[in-house]
């Protein structure tokens, strides 16, 4: 898919999840006004029946004056312009509320001229749920003399409880939202990796193909009839030889390496004397170090140097340190190779004073086929394997790192290997 078409797909992807968003949102009000008027209205409805109980109790002529007047969405003040009984009112609140199937928890206060104050009644449950009083202290009304006043404290879960059918539209919404969200997930990580697909076959040609012709150069060289007596030239294009062959060796166990160590499901490990096992591999790996004119340094200062690892894994990863080391280094390579130990790890230092890594990067290098941009600088070549698989190496083996970097002051990479490995013997 080409990039204008899936910024195309992306840009209507997320127009279509705020705007199912927006319109959940507006329904979602719509339906809670909407129950809420109805409760009001029944509420309401209700409270005149009790004020029309009460006037006839008391003989009291209605004047079409309403006598009841709404604080907040969940406390009313209802105006009776003569003394009432609780108990009465209480049967009467009981009575209209069950006849106009309110089921609602109340409270109710009664307010008493001579003390100015709300005498609180009773907390009432007339819902399935058992639920506590709220201790709200009920407010009075100035206008009113003969009054009492009634508290919802469940008001709003109540509404809540009653637009069932909302909260099944949301889980659809909410289904096609996540399922929108998913897919848009897929197309970017698909772009993704046919970017990463791209840059690495494009990686994977240059570092395959510069050694190959090189060592087809060198061939046809020493395939000229005078070359016999030219020893000097024979020697020197047979290093070549070797040099690029061993290059291109590298690059392919680089690649079977992380293929071998995802296949596996369980590592081949053997203890290994750490500071021998160091002194072969660098032994490899020295010359190349001279061939730029650099220093390489070898501080072995750990007591106890027996690790349980895999010997072939455990190779690689240390290659895979020390050609990051050479080969993001703008000046004589400087690398220094440590071990330390204490009573329960050692730990193996692998430092240089190479360019660096800025911090904003130093967490996203170790994610597979991540290569630090450059812009259009491409003086360095590589696939973006070479630290995830020290990661995943170091994980399978159950051990630890730390990662320290400044940008044009070199890396120092720790390796945390714990003594005594249940799996060795």
């Amino acid at each position: 898919m080409r990039k204008p078409a899936i910024r195309l797909v992306i840009f209507l992807g997320l127009i279509s999840i705020i705007g199912i968003i927006a319109l959940q949102v507006y329904f979602f009000q719509i339906a809670l006004n909407n129950e809420e008027r109805k409760l009001n209205q029944k509420i309401q409805v209700a409270l005149w029946d009790v004020v029309e109980q009460i006037y006839e109790l008391n003989n009291y002529e209605y004047v079409g004056v309403n006598p009841v007047y709404q604080s907040s969405l969940d406390y009313f003040l209802v105006n009776v312009n003569d003394f009432i009984d609780a108990d009465i009112l209480e049967h009467y609140l009981i009575k209209t509320f069950e006849k106009q199937n309110i089921k609602l928890d109340f409270e109710y206060a009664i307010y008493d001229c001579q003390t100015d104050e709300m005498l609180y009644g009773k907390y009432i449950n007339l819902s399935e749920k058992k639920n506590k009083p709220s201790n709200v202290e009920l407010s009075k009304h100035e206008e009113f003399v003969y009054y009492f006043g009634i508290y919802f404290p469940w008001r709003k879960q109540y509404i809540l409880g009653n637009i069932n059918s909302i909260y099944i539209l949301s889980g659809i919404l909410i289904f096609v939202v996540l399922f929108l969200a998913y897919a848009l997930i897929v197309i970017l990580q698909q772009k993704r990796f046919s970017e990463l697909q791209k840059d690495v076959v494009n990686n994977l040609t240059h570092e395959f193909k510069t050694p190959l012709s090189s060592i087809v150069l060198s061939t046809d060289v020493l395939n000229e009839k005078d070359i016999i007596n030219e020893p000097d030239r024979i020697k020197r294009y047979s290093q070549i030889i070797k040099s690029q062959a061993n290059s291109l060796l590298g690059h392919i166990e680089k690649v079977l390496g992380m293929s071998e160590l995802e296949s596996i499901s369980r590592l081949n490990k053997e203890n290994i004397s750490l500071h021998e096992f160091l002194c072969n591999i660098m032994d490899n790996v020295v010359w190349r170090v001279n061939d730029k004119q650099g220093q390489f340094t070898m501080d072995l200062k750990a007591k106890n140097y027996i690790v349980c690892a895999d010997e072939f894994h455990f190779t690689n990863l240390i290659i895979n340190l020390i050609d990051n080391a050479l080969k993001y280094c703008e000046m004589k390579p400087e690398i220094i190779v440590s071990t330390e130990s204490d009573k329960k790890h050692l730990f193996l230092k692998i430092k240089d004073n190479g360019i660096g890594i800025d911090n904003k990067y130093q967490k996203k290098i170790f994610k597979k086929f991540f290569r630090i941009p450059t812009g259009n600088v491409h003086n360095v070549k590589g696939f973006g394997l070479g630290l995830s698989y020290v990661k995943d190496v170091i994980k399978r083996h159950r051990w630890h790192f730390r990662f320290k970097s400044e940008l044009k002051f070199g890396s120092e990479f720790t390796i945390i290997i714990p003594l005594n490995d249940d799996d060795c013997e």
